[in-house]
């Protein structure tokens, strides 16, 4: 992949082989650089000639050994790691932010971390422990490692910066302070976790219609005027009425429990407030600080990612939500009054356990995805001396959206393996719009003719929904 703009799209560079730097945006570069070093005076310059934090206001030599220990002197964190993915498009994030001109950042350190990407150089980048008003504890992991200090995941395997790096990097003035501003890793958890919700709203809506078409539920309720102008919800009970056309309606049922009955609700809700994640995620705006505009240095708040550790907390709400609304259908599913099917789904009830077991491990899951819905973003404390007295979090949003997507893809699993159980022990073949996933279901987890250990079959399930291999339908 080629760049030639400071501008490129990041899924498209994280699936590259290799990235090459247009020699036109390099000679840009180099001309930005030489302005930036130009406007270096005897003037306090934060991080250039300056200490940091709370002691910003002392004076330090504007060198690159000044440079070199800002990365090494904050590299504080330790393990759990970024996973390689992560860290991989981490530094792409990084590469779109020194190309902006008010990075100022040079062309060799811009060529230096593109040859570190086309290598697959994965630096240890710590996940948790993160207490700066930025996020200069794992940038500092992340960067030191380009002058062969600290530690390198060679196919997960720690190892020393200095036995992988053939020539490490000599940062110029400014550019170790530039390369722990801003909020990358908060970009980066937040792009990664958006992936796997578009995933589960996608199972969750095919999840609802399962439970539809094998209750008998009456469809009137998933007609998309009743979303009046709300455009999101439309869409989904478009999508929940196109799977469902067809199906048997039970007379005998005159309304549907409220789980059923309001799943596009909680669905829309999680797409809106995703939607608005995506939004702040592609926004853009200078990170380094100080930037370098209109020819001076001017300090900036890029560091401060709040709007995404709140969206996410916002998205980490609605799986809560979502995965209440997804427990509780299982349950009716299970539930012979509500079915007009086997209790519990056995086969043969009470010498057979059926299905229950598996809304236990879905209670488990729902009761630990409740527990991730504290908000991550609030709870700020004093750092650096009063200086840095207020943090965003958005990381630890990030992680527990992670966490919660992870919950949420078992939750879903197991009320998929249900429907697609009553499915099976109920009469006829469902609506045609579902067959497909109740086949591929059926291939994945066979149906439970005598009680067996289904535990391995929902991490199956969930490894499918992950790497692809379960849909789209």
């Amino acid at each position: 992949m080629r760049l030639s703009t400071k501008d490129f799209e990041l899924a498209l560079a994280f699936e590259a082989e290799s990235i090459e730097l247009d020699p036109v945006l390099l000679a840009t570069l180099g001309e930005n650089r030489a302005r930036v070093l130009g406007a270096l005076t005897d003037r306090p310059v934060y991080g250039v000639n300056t200490g940091m934090g709370r002691l910003a206001g002392v004076a330090s030599p504007a060198s690159s050994a000044h440079q070199r220990n800002l990365l090494i002197g904050r590299a504080v964190g330790g393990p759990p790691w970024l996973s390689a993915e992560e860290v991989r498009w981490l530094l792409l994030v990084r590469l779109r932010d020194l190309l902006a001109p008010e990075a100022g950042a040079s062309p060799e350190l811009v060529t230096f971390l593109v040859d570190r990407l086309n290598e697959g150089f994965t630096p240890a980048v710590p996940r948790t422990g993160l207490g700066s008003a930025g996020e200069i504890i794992p940038l500092a992991h992340a960067f030191q490692t380009f002058l062969g200090v600290g530690t390198v995941l060679v196919g997960g395997v720690e190892t020393p910066a200095s036995e992988v790096l053939a020539k490490p990097y000599e940062p110029g003035l400014k550019e170790g302070a530039t390369l722990i501003q801003g909020s990358p890793l908060a970009e980066t958890l937040a792009a990664f976790a958006l992936t796997e919700v578009r995933r589960l709203g996608e199972l969750q809506t095919l999840a609802a219609a399962i439970a539809i078409d094998v209750l008998g539920a009456p469809q009137a309720v998933y007609r998309p005027a009743l979303a009046g102008d709300d455009q999101v919800l439309r869409s989904v009970l478009l999508e929940v009425s196109g799977l469902i056309r067809g199906s048997a309606e039970r007379p005998e049922v005159v309304q549907a429990p409220v789980s059923v009955r309001v799943a596009p609700r909680a669905i829309a809700h999680l797409e809106r407030v995703s939607g608005e994640l995506d939004e702040a995620v592609r926004r853009s705006m200078p990170t380094d600080s100080p930037a370098f505009l209109d020819g001076g240095f001017v300090s900036t708040t890029g560091f401060h990612a709040v709007e995404l550790g709140l969206r996410m907390d916002a998205v980490t709400a609605a799986l809560v939500h979502l995965g209440e609304v997804s427990v509780q259908r299982t349950h009716r599913l299970l539930d012979e009054r509500f079915s007009g099917l086997p209790a519990q789904l056995a086969a043969d009830p009470g010498p057979q356990a059926g299905l229950v077991p598996l809304h236990k491990r879905a209670v488990g899951e729902l009761h630990a995805l409740r527990r991730l819905a504290t908000p991550a973003t609030l709870g700020s404390v004093d750092t650096s001396a009063g200086q840095e007295d207020v943090q965003a979090f958005a990381w630890a949003a990030g992680n527990q959206l992670r966490d919660a997507c992870a919950r949420m893809s078992a939750i879903t699993a197991c009320e998929l393996i249900t429907g697609a159980q009553a499915r099976w022990l109920a009469s006829g073949e469902g609506a045609p719009g579902l067959r497909a996933a109740y086949s591929r279901l059926r291939e994945l987890v066979p149906p439970v003719a005598v009680d067996r250990s289904l535990g391995p079959e929902v991490t199956a399930l969930v490894a499918a929904f992950s790497s692809g291999g379960f849909g789209p339908f």
